[in-house]
């Protein structure tokens, strides 16, 4: 295996949605500007003050589905799934046409253990023609398949991840995982690398691609890599994983 595959959560939740028109244009306060501080909060990693503030726009509009939305986010990256779901649930009562909020139900439940409910809840999102983040939902239905160890099925939603969207890293790794998973590593490599041509400089994609490179037995271009990996992130995760990493590359 190349790497530890990250949980299909954290791809769906990058976004919390669109803050309302009328929020975006500084007219009167309806509880936009707690969700702007929320959102501001959980892009920063404070966690506990976003569900403050979410709760607090919810209080001031309970009608609007961002604000539940972007609760869920909050609670799920808590790992609150029972609140979170409901969070999102409500979000799509409010609005059933919000087709990204069923990327993070499906993902929510995926995660709670109902893999069957979960998984037909990202297809239906992949299939709903307003899905302007299919790329996402089909990395997630990737991601499902990968943990069920059904890798010829992961392999075919990580390509059409990155059919919908050729710059998109996540699904360049999930795909190089499930390849190599299924001992295909040579072709997992010639993802990893056209995803780089896509994407020049990644620290992911380059830090898998050294892995890789490592597990075919290609040391010299495994150092290499890893090095490079380190240069452009000498402080970040994947940096700090690369230079672990090097001690391992035969000399």
């Amino acid at each position: 295996m190349i790497r530890t595959s990250m949980l299909a959560l954290t791809a769906a939740l990058v976004l919390v949605g669109t803050a309302p028109a009328h929020a975006q244009k500084g007219l009167p306060d309806d509880g936009e500007a707690n969700f702007a501080a929320a959102r501001s909060h959980l892009q920063d990693g404070r966690t506990d003050l976003a569900i403050g503030e979410f709760k607090a726009a919810i209080k001031k509009d309970g009608k609007n589905p961002y604000f539940y939305h972007g609760l869920g986010a909050a609670l799920a990256q808590k790992n609150e799934l029972k609140d979170a779901l409901s969070a999102f649930r409500k979000a799509l009562e409010l609005n059933p046409y919000y087709v990204q909020v069923r990327n993070d139900i499906g993902s929510v439940l995926l995660a709670m253990g109902e893999r069957e409910e979960g998984k037909k809840e990202l297809v239906t999102a992949f299939n709903d023609p307003t899905n302007s983040m299919g790329e996402v939902t089909a990395r997630n239905l990737g991601h499902a398949f990968f943990e069920e160890k059904k890798y010829e099925e992961a392999v075919s939603w990580y390509r059409t991840s990155v059919s919908r969207n050729k710059g998109y890293p996540d699904a360049y790794e999930g795909l190089a995982d499930s390849l190599a998973a299924l001992g295909r590593v040579d072709e997992a490599i010639l993802q990893l690398e056209a995803g780089l041509k896509e994407v020049p400089g990644y620290p992911g994609l380059m830090l898998t691609l050294g892995r890789a490179y490592l597990e075919a037995g290609r040391f010299k271009e495994a150092r290499s890599e890893l090095e490079e990996v380190v240069k452009k992130d000498p402080v970040g995760a994947a940096g700090r994983k690369a230079a672990e990493l090097l001690k391992t590359v035969p000399k």
